[in-house]
């Protein structure tokens, strides 16, 4: 009982749920992410390079040279699917910036800048003023 009773003290700290909650609300937004990327991204991409579909670029290392990656699948090619590859580096990019926005204003709101003092500190004065007297003393 001793050992179950570690594993719950161990389980419900805040830094385990919370890791827990993120993996779970990460593997949500790969799924977003990933039809972003297939179905809005990729699309344009491939009209503007004159129909180049990349999930359909590969290389057959062996078996029958067929025009798509399904074909090639089925037939039982060994390939190497490099279009698979570009969508699959888009997609971490995406989620990479969309990290760094988001941690980046969490870091906004935990640390807001100090207010700037209006007037400059005493010692600063102090030099201005030495400053001033030694400007105006005659040579």
């Amino acid at each position: 009982m001793a050992i179950f009773g570690e594993f719950k003290k161990f389980a419900m700290r805040g830094n385990v749920v919370d890791l827990a909650v993120g993996v779970v609300i990460g593997a949500a937004f790969t799924s977003i992410v990933n039809s972003l990327v297939k179905d809005i991204i990729t699309p344009p991409i491939g009209w503007a390079t004159g129909g180049l579909d990349f999930t359909n670029l590969f290389f057959t290392i062996k078996g029958p040279h067929v025009a798509t990656l399904a074909e090639a699948q089925k037939s039982g090619a060994i390939t190497i699917n490099y279009g698979v590859f570009i969508n699959a580096i888009i997609g971490f990019l995406i989620v990479a910036i969309v990290l760094f926005l988001f941690v980046r204003q969490i870091n906004k709101l935990k640390s807001p800048e100090p207010d700037k003092p209006d007037t400059p500190p005493e010692d600063i004065l102090l030099l201005r003023e030495i400053r001033d007297q030694l400007k105006a003393r005659p040579r």
